[in-house]
């Protein structure tokens, strides 16, 4: 009797017990949950993309088959154009290094004055009215009516294209980086003052960290718009190059590897965007 009147009171002490450890790991279970989530769904654009490009590519094979191959059809078969890819990389390859050696030094420079002027008249009143209306007029001209006047003005080639490349990638810089620094609220530029900074240590500790989310949303539109650009250029006067590579094979109906030049082009552009977004992902740290 002793022994089921000492079990009967052990009995809720048990069942509490129970529910304790039940809620401990329900948290715990669903938390196992939302940390499998996200690691499952960041695969699921990389699959969405796999599948386009598989239907893409099986619609191109599909569309060669009504299309004769044994002449020069302006189509070629998927095979055809991977074996010309594959032909062409040695050209392929030193046409990179001669068009990064325009879109480089014109890109980063693009860069540097853009983040500076446009941190500067977006923290300078006086500044941005005078800079403002100035890139309402000359931003919205398409940069490739420069190219022959830049052509025929600047002694080489490589200048030109470069000055073209500049233009191009300028402005989206620096409108994103004076919007940005335009946004920084007032009281965090009051508190810098308050501490002792200087107008200079509150342009690089204060405005220019948080003006990066806007910066990098111009460096990724300005690299989109070089890599058009310095396309362009090189199918004016180019030596060398990824466009004079698909113009020269284009002029000589080489279709094979015109395609595969456009598909090596569209290769390296993904490749320079996507390095630019992974170095955004780790600057802007506190925004994961």
């Amino acid at each position: 009797m002793s022994q089921f009147i000492t079990l009967a009171a052990e009995a809720p002490d048990a069942a509490v017990a129970a529910d304790v450890h039940a809620s401990a790991s329900a948290p715990s279970a669903a938390a196992s949950v939302r940390s499998f989530a996200p690691s499952f769904t960041r695969f699921l654009p990389a699959w969405e993309s796999l599948l386009l490009w598989a239907v893409l590519i099986a619609a191109w094979q599909i569309s060669s088959y009504f299309i004769d191959q044994t002449t020069n059809p302006l189509l070629p078969a998927p095979r055809i154009v991977l074996d010309a890819l594959w032909d062409s990389l040695p050209e392929l390859w030193k046409g990179t290094v001669s068009s990064f050696f325009i879109l480089v030094p014109g890109y980063a420079l693009a860069v540097a004055l853009g983040v500076l002027l446009g941190l500067l008249a977006g923290l300078i009143p006086g500044l941005g009215r005078a800079a403002f209306p100035f890139a309402k007029v000359v931003a919205p001209v398409p940069p490739t009516v420069y190219i022959p006047y830049a052509i025929a003005v600047l002694p080489t080639f490589h200048l030109s294209a470069t000055f073209v490349v500049f233009i191009g990638a300028f402005w989206p810089v620096f409108q994103n980086a004076a919007a940005g620094a335009h946004a920084v609220e007032k009281r965090y530029r009051d508190n810098a003052r308050v501490l002792g900074f200087s107008r200079l240590e509150t342009l690089v500790r204060v405005v220019f960290p948080a003006s990066l989310p806007h910066i990098f949303s111009g460096m990724a539109v300005g690299l989109g718009f070089s890599f058009i650009l310095l396309t362009v250029a090189e199918l004016f006067g180019a030596n060398a190059g990824l466009g004079r590579f698909v113009q020269y094979y284009a002029d000589f109906a080489d279709y094979p590897r015109m395609v595969a030049g456009i598909l090596y082009t569209g290769f390296i552009t993904w490749l320079a965007m996507t390095g630019l977004d992974k170095l955004r992902h780790r600057a802007l740290f506190w925004l994961r």
